[in-house]
């Protein structure tokens, strides 16, 4: 595919004629990164978007122990397209996960093109508007999964039995039936007398029972505890993946709907201005 053809790959510029699309392909330099090499830092200023001409992209946010891949990119995708737009600092670091060769399209080179080319601007817009809105209905429609169903799923016999047993012996309804169980044990036994009463005063047996019965519900309580102690941290892992990855979303949605109101202020004051210089050549 050549770079015409990439250009035109991107939605952003997919409303562009031949012309705008041969213009921008000619602005394109190429950088060569390793693997593992970064292509930019999460808070760099944004002065660049890249076509992936081959190898891959891992777009990475947050850093150390809290750094998530939000996004694996591949031949012929491209990233970093907002600093075209606004020029802010990167909400995410890019990082090759193998050898990759990029184009990419500087920031001052873009300017200059929207500044020759004000219907190729609006083109643009236009592009943008329609991603803005295609992302809220995503964001409205997209459900997270359920990571608590997933672990349920990959449950073993044994740590379902443990599971039931943790649940009912810390319920009310255990509580009952077994202080009633103990009540009927020991007034049978004190009431009675041989050989009715099997286990007399101080219930030996009844001891002995009770330490066997908590020496094997301890491990079993512990096993569940266990569980429910990853489940919470699958929980809380999912949860800051889902706010981490909404943050990045709604900073890109702020940021490219400021940018469209500006450049549409821009285009609206140019064309004020085109028009009245028209006027002014049919006056004259």
């Amino acid at each position: 595919m050549d770079r015409i053809e990439l250009v035109k790959a991107i939605p952003l510029f997919e409303s562009l004629d031949d012309d705008d699309l041969n213009a921008l392909a000619h602005k394109l330099r190429e950088v060569r990164v390793e693997a593992g090499e970064r292509v930019f830092a999460q808070g760099d200023q944004g002065d660049a978007m890249y076509l992936i001409e081959s190898g891959a992209v891992d777009i990475v946010a947050g850093s150390g122990k809290q750094q998530v891949i939000v996004g694996a990119l591949f031949k012929q995708q491209y990233f970093g397209e907002l600093a075209l737009l606004d020029g802010a600092p990167r909400s995410a670091s890019a990082v090759a996960s193998r050898p990759t060769q990029l184009l990419a399209l500087d920031r001052d080179d873009f300017v200059e093109f929207i500044k020759k080319r004000p219907d190729a601007a609006l083109a643009i817009m236009h592009e943008v508007g329609e991603r803005m809105r295609a992302t809220n209905e995503l964001m409205t429609r997209t459900v997270t999964r359920n990571v608590l169903e997933e672990a349920d799923r990959k449950l073993t016999f044994g740590e379902r039995i443990a599971d039931t047993v943790a649940a009912f012996g810390g319920s009310w309804p255990f509580i009952f039936l077994f202080g009633g169980f103990m009540l009927v044990w020991m007034v049978w036994n004190s009431v009675f007398g041989p050989p009715l009463a099997f286990d007399p005063l101080p219930f030996m047996f009844l001891n002995l029972f009770l330490s066997t019965l908590a020496a094997l519900q301890a491990p079993i309580i512990m096993m569940s505890q266990n569980r429910q102690a990853t489940k919470d941290k699958a929980l809380a892992v999912n949860d800051f993946q889902i706010n981490l990855k909404n943050e990045v979303a709604i900073d890109k949605i702020l940021r490219n709907q400021s940018e469209v109101l500006l450049r549409l202020n821009a285009l609206e004051q140019r064309l004020v201005a085109h028009r009245a210089s028209g006027l002014d050549a049919v006056k004259s």
